[in-house]
């Protein structure tokens, strides 16, 4: 079993940033794509980033251009940098471990951290 550890969400107003982090248990961190999805209240989760073991990224929609996906293998750590913050950003951010095309083939998730935007 792989616990994921999430950390740094918090209030901050429209403009901002804020850095996010996810710690796992377990050295099979290194071998396997993370992700970062959220989801608000009503609406399905959604795919915000992911990288590959190597660094390779992908991010979706208003993620491009102001949010970076980061990992430190050796820290089986993965950040979130985000700036530029919008109150549509507003979610609950969740790390994900393994394939990241679908919710349903994720393998492992965090509990998640509350990241408001204020206007």
């Amino acid at each position: 079993q792989v616990q994921l550890v999430e950390s740094g969400g918090g209030l901050v107003q429209a403009g901002g940033s804020l850095r996010l982090s996810c710690a796992a248990s377990a050295n099979i961190f290194r071998i396997n794509v993370m992700g970062w999805w959220r989801q608000v209240p009503g609406k399905q989760r959604e795919l915000v980033a992911s990288i590959t073991p190597g660094g390779d990224t992908n991010y979706v929609g208003s993620a491009k251009g102001r949010f970076t996906i980061s990992r430190e293998n050796a820290k089986n750590t993965v950040y979130l940098q985000m700036n530029s913050l919008k109150p549509e950003d507003t979610a609950v951010y969740y790390c994900a471990l393994g394939p990241q095309s679908s919710e349903q083939v994720v393998a492992y998730w965090g509990r998640g951290t509350q990241v408001t935007v204020s206007s």
